[in-house]
């Protein structure tokens, strides 16, 4: 079974399905029409036409004013990919590529940049046959599109550049003798459209998306268990109060918790306390807030991957060849600080409960262990929250109001969305380790209210916990501890326990 790419909008779901489940991609008929038919157009313009088209019969950037002779457009484009492929710093990872490759060639596919069939099927040919182009997470200002990525991702079609494959780097040109492949000769304006286009930071934004409500899920999941752990009370939870605030994320949150802690003989004994602290009484304000973030810059996300990116942009029909700004990352760069900002604060949040559960408060011991003093217990799990808490905090600082001019003030605001891409997935990273911590620590805390129960839906994820992860009697080495607690967070499946 494939997916065809269609002019159709593709999901977020879609997506991360076809990456799991390693689904093969074709081309429709329709789109091989609009692209065909694209194509068709630009050749005929460029026969009929003695005006200077930007980025076509032109330079680059502040080179627009240069034109270029007939004979030299398809070594203008060819120029294009190499001297942009500028890419260093880390390598992004094989996923988030995959990702980039599957967007581009659906961008392609709408029918509006004026390349040839042959090399989106090559695009395709690459994601179905699982080579992956290295690419590098420095380089792009998130404005005339991701330029120094994308170059990279397409540099393999000429034959240079590198690949990933069956674990291994290879020289993209071995490789492609492997396939039997000849490396493409790119015709006019077909350069300019594979390296123009928001596909880096776009392929950024549907991989932590993802994370993001998987991570919004287990903070909820984390943080009823510290609830029931401290001793909290149910009345924060109330529908009622909700009712009277009614923003959709808080609404969401104080119903998933009244559902988790459904049955609980925990939450419904008498309290000896009248008030919670804020981490627990304000959990539907701040875990809410921050998934209505994550709903918007899922909107956003979802805009964006099925828009057309490059430029200029072709319009067949209206016989129009527009120089536009369609690559400016802005949209995402925004919402790429927005959502840093709205992840960071579940983990702050998280790290408070934390400290709660471990300062000997309402008859839990001290740092969580028999004998505190001889034992340390819980005590430096804490420390290590408090340390990513902090780093998520530096790395906070918006991307999006940053610009620097670049290509000599021809292009003189950037969005520097790239950069806000790459320190996301660490501040979602940042949280899955944040959040593990406060599930070890709340299961361990869990223990001292025995031999009373929780809920069976919090009884259930417990035991699931538990199957890796022991109750701690005394000092030992907790790293690794940690690490297991980690691997439970970032494989948690939605509905699993």
């Amino acid at each position: 079974m494939d997916y065809k790419i269609s002019p159709e909008n593709i999901t977020i779901e879609k997506i991360v399905e076809i990456l799991k489940k390693n689904i093969k991609l074709s081309l429709s008929k329709e789109s091989k029409e609009l692209i065909t038919h694209c194509r068709n157009y630009l050749d005929h313009k460029l026969e009929t036409n003695s005006s200077p088209i930007y980025g076509i019969t032109t330079g680059f950037g502040s080179l627009h004013n240069k034109t270029i002779s007939p004979d030299q457009l398809n070594k203008l484009q060819e120029n294009l990919v190499m001297s942009h492929a500028c890419g260093t710093g880390a390598e992004v990872r094989e996923e988030i590529v995959r990702i980039m490759l599957l967007l581009k060639i659906h961008g392609l596919s709408l029918g509006k940049s004026g390349v040839q069939v042959a090399t989106v099927q090559r695009l395709i040919d690459f994601f179905n046959e699982g080579i992956t182009p290295v690419v590098y997470e420095q380089g792009s200002l998130g404005a005339s599109g991701d330029l120094a990525p994308l170059a990279h991702l397409v540099l393999p079609l000429l034959g240079m550049g590198e690949v990933m494959y069956k674990g291994e780097k290879y020289e993209a040109a071995i490789l492609m003798k492997k396939f039997g492949w000849l490396p493409l000769e790119l015709m006019s304006k077909e350069g300019l459209a594979l390296l123009n286009g928001t596909q880096f930071m776009s392929a950024y934004g549907v991989y932590v998306i993802t994370m993001a409500e998987r991570l919004s899920e287990l903070a909820d999941i984390a943080s009823v268990i510290s609830l029931e752990a401290y001793d909290g009370r149910l009345d924060p939870f109330f529908e009622s109060i909700h009712a009277i605030r009614p923003h959709n994320g808080q609404i969401r949150t104080a119903k998933a918790f009244r559902e988790m802690l459904n049955g609980s003989q925990l939450i419904s004994r008498k309290k000896a306390h009248v008030q919670d602290p804020y981490s627990f009484r304000c959990i539907p304000q701040v875990h809410g807030a921050s998934k209505d973030a994550i709903s918007y810059a899922k909107s956003v996300i979802l805009t964006e991957i099925n828009s057309v990116t490059d430029n200029p942009t072709i319009f067949p029909d209206e016989d129009l060849i527009v120089s536009g700004g369609n690559f400016h990352g802005q949209p995402l760069a925004l919402i790429f600080d927005y959502m840093a900002i709205a992840l960071a604060e579940l983990g702050s949040i998280s790290e408070r409960r934390v400290y709660r559960l471990i300062a000997g408060q309402r008859d839990l011991p001290e740092f969580l262990v028999a004998s505190p003093g001889l034992n340390s217990g819980f005590m430096i799990p804490q420390y290590t929250a408090a340390s990513i808490v902090s780093q998520n905090k530096q790395l906070c600082t918006p991307s999006s109001i940053d610009s620097i001019p670049s290509s000599n003030e021809q292009e003189d605001h950037v969005s520097m969305g790239a950069n806000g891409a790459t320190r996301l997935l660490r501040v979602a990273e940042n949280l899955e380790r944040i959040i593990a911590i406060e599930l070890f620590t709340a299961v361990q805390a869990l223990e001292f209210r025995r031999p009373l129960k929780s809920s069976e839906f919090i009884e259930g994820v417990v035991k699931s916990f538990r199957k890796d992860i022991p109750f701690i009697k005394n000092d030992k080495v907790m790293y690794p501890e940690i690490a297991k607690a980690i691997d439970f967070v970032r494989n948690y499946v939605s509905g699993s326990v």
